[in-house]
């Protein structure tokens, strides 16, 4: 499956997209009444997949996902947009000219679709997120005509929030086709990774979240968890090592009990066990 590629107007000289691609705080929308900010949830779960995504092939920073973030599709209206709850662009820098934060993803300037876009349900979006409803005549295209035969987005992934049912769905000639899951995970072939359903606490809320798993099944961690997981890995080190020379200071003590108990003199302990005469008499002490 590959993205869509659209040509991109060029200006001589050439302009620095910082300049020249409109922001979602700038353009005009295509809904008069322009919904509010998002929930905690539609917050932190666009995080969580961006903070457990590990791909081999493409760094972090020849990469680019986001949540929230209007993703402007076409050229003939440039003020008409779609919001996804998260999506992610392979093959394209994070940042302007490698210094800058987008406030917009426009599509006839950046040329490359996504490659997955993931919609969280919720009952007022429900049915255009599932493609069950049309675009009235001169209107906006619905979110499943954009993704599915406008940018042809190659993975169309939506969780319901409430019932934690993921659904998915692949791009082939035909449009979209629902994909087969088991235990509400999904491989991505291309990516060598996968995505799937995790109950678990993510920034002290603890409910089923969408994240990503490695090809050992191993949910793939977020740089803190990874911290953290060293911090006790080294806690662990750290006790085992001690216990390692408690138990080797024991036998010592032990072979130098025997060694005196068989007549041998002290000197003679000391000089076979590396130990100065004065140790040893202090063993035998703390033995009596």
């Amino acid at each position: 499956m590959q993205s869509k590629t659209y040509p991109v107007p060029q200006t001589d000289p050439p302009l620095s997209p910082r300049l020249t691609l409109p922001t979602m705080y700038d353009l005009p929308s295509e809904n008069s009444q322009e919904p509010g900010l998002p929930d905690e949830y539609h917050s932190l779960q666009p995080q969580l997949l961006t903070a457990t995504l590990r791909l081999a092939d493409y760094s972090a920073d020849n990469r680019f996902s986001v949540g929230d973030m209007n993703l402007y599709y076409d050229v003939r209206h440039a003020n008409w947009y779609k919001r996804p709850d998260w999506f992610l662009v392979l093959g394209v820098p994070r940042l302007y000219d490698q210094q800058d934060s987008r406030l917009s993803y426009v599509i006839w300037q950046e040329g490359v679709s996504p490659f997955i876009v993931v919609e969280l349900l919720s009952p007022g979006t429900e049915k255009e997120d599932l493609g069950k409803t049309l675009a009235a005549a001169d209107s906006p295209p619905t979110k499943w005509q954009v993704y599915e035969q406008i940018l042809r987005v190659p993975y169309y992934i939506v969780l319901d929030r409430y019932t934690n049912h993921l659904r998915a769905f692949g791009l082939t000639t035909g449009g979209y086709q629902p994909l087969e899951m088991i235990d509400q995970r999904l491989w991505l072939p291309e990516l060598a990774i996968g995505l799937g359903v995790w109950q678990g606490e993510y920034q002290g809320i603890t409910r089923s979240w969408l994240r990503w798993y490695d090809v050992d099944n191993n949910w793939t961690m977020t740089d803190a968890e990874q911290e953290c997981q060293a911090k006790e890995q080294a806690l662990i080190q750290v006790e085992q090592a001690i216990e390692r020379a408690e138990l080797a200071e024991s036998q010592l003590e032990q072979v130098v009990l025997r060694l005196l108990q068989s007549g041998m003199p002290t000197a003679q302990v000391a000089d076979l066990t590396g130990l100065a005469e004065a140790e040893v008499v202090k063993l035998t002490q703390v033995d009596k």
